[in-house]
């Protein structure tokens, strides 16, 4: 992780410095009007389709979005880990749904005395399960533990090749049954990931309303049994498909109450690749809100070598490139404002070194400044110790601090 904290104006008389006032390049920056756009749009949506948000928090872990999230309405939050749960429990966020199966034996006992014990200050968390060997294995570490009340999982549904979940639907209800008959564990609902099903280069996964069918039949399988304890929570949806979970396991495909829980989490700050593609709010967006992309990375020319090839300030640590490379704004100014440079790319990185491809005729030269959008915005969290928050005018008005 690069970067240090940012000595942001304590108070309002305090003379605001612009980013670039700040810190040395290269920068990873946040832009709060587009954050809280992003925050609203999404609630907004969940509100008109009676569903529920409890947004991942792994994508950022700051307090500064996961707050704008639940002071939006947000549900809860969302974890992958437990060491995440622990850092979002510490940072005073108390209903959290760790979406993954839970095998650590002190993780277990972190759950059981931190939200199993009568409190009625209204902490709650619950877990995953996807055979009835974890479910044995969860069992074994409560019974070891002081707790007061049993946990609630949900039962994950995958697909081939996939993650965690059990394949089939007959899997999933067996591990069901199990979890019903168990006195330490309570079955909440049904719950899957869609987000990582193969696209093959269309616009949604050939696979992935048959896998969202799966869900909503296993689903109307466990209740038709009387497995659940209440009106079950239905999960999914990351930032790319969350139209199509609700159009499938939505509150109107069930002649029963469900609880249907998105988990969406890039939203929030959105990107310039995967997201801008793929999102109902976005590339695949018909109506409605628009999301913003509110990450930029700044940095400058480091050298021009040929006619063709500039040398920008930059590398892999700096920003995320798992799902592709940054992609460049334009030419920045120290105002914050940015002119369209076409037929500009990034082509490769190093380290530090980004490798960027020019018309010959560009003038662009050491010492101008570049404005990159980025894709997958967890991979930029993750390289930043502290990202500056700036208003529309350029100026810093916080920092967010990822609590990795």
């Amino acid at each position: 992780m690069t970067g240090s904290a940012f000595a942001v104006p304590a108070a309002a008389n305090e003379t605001r410095k612009a980013v670039l006032d700040y810190t040395d390049l290269p920068i990873m920056v946040l832009h709060d009007e587009a954050v809280r756009s992003n925050v609203r749009t999404m609630a907004q949506y969940c509100a008109d389709r009676d569903v529920f948000l409890a947004p991942h928090a792994k994508t950022s872990m700051t307090d500064y979005i996961s707050r704008l999230q639940i002071e939006s309405g947000a549900w809860g939050l969302t974890t992958a880990t437990i060491r995440q749960a622990r850092k979002l429990w510490a940072m005073g966020f108390s209903r959290i749904l760790l979406a993954n199966v839970v095998v650590d034996r002190l993780g277990i006992e972190w759950i059981a005395e931190t939200f199993l014990r009568e409190v009625s200050d209204g902490r709650r968390i619950v877990v995953y399960v996807d055979s009835v060997a974890g479910l044995r294995l969860l069992e074994s570490h409560l019974a070891e533990s002081a707790r007061d009340r049993p946990l609630d999982v949900l039962v994950e549904l995958g697909f081939a090749a996939g993650r965690t979940g059990a394949r089939t639907i007959d899997q999933l209800v067996r591990v069901a049954r199990a979890v019903h008959a168990s006195p330490d564990l309570r079955l909440a609902g049904v719950a899957g990931f869609e987000g990582l099903m193969d696209r093959e280069s269309a616009p949604v996964p050939p696979g992935l309303e048959t896998y969202l069918r799966r869900m909503n039949e296993a689903t109307v399988v466990c209740e038709s049994e009387g497995l659940f304890e209440g009106p079950p929570i239905v999960s999914a949806g990351g930032s790319s498909f969350f139209d199509l979970v609700v159009d499938t396991v939505g509150p109107g495909r069930f002649d029963f109450p469900v609880t249907t829980v998105l988990r969406s989490g890039c939203y929030a700050t959105h990107d310039h690749g995967m997201y801008r593609e793929t999102s109902p709010m976005d590339g695949r967006r018909t109506e409605g809100g628009a999301f913003e992309p509110a990450l930029e990375l700044i940095a400058s020319v480091w050298s021009r070598p040929e006619a063709d090839l500039v040398i920008a300030g930059f590398g892999r640590r700096d920003a995320p490139t798992d799902d592709r490379l940054p992609v460049v704004n334009g030419r920045r100014t120290r105002d914050g404002s940015c002119t369209e440079l076409p037929g500009v790319e990034v082509f490769s990185v190093n380290d530090h070194h980004a490798f960027v491809r020019v018309p010959e005729d560009s003038d662009l030269g050491p010492g101008d400044l570049l404005s990159f959008g980025i894709s997958h915005p967890c991979g930029a969290f993750d390289r930043w110790r502290s990202l500056p928050i700036v208003a529309r005018d350029d100026m810093v008005i916080g920092a967010a601090e990822p609590k990795l």
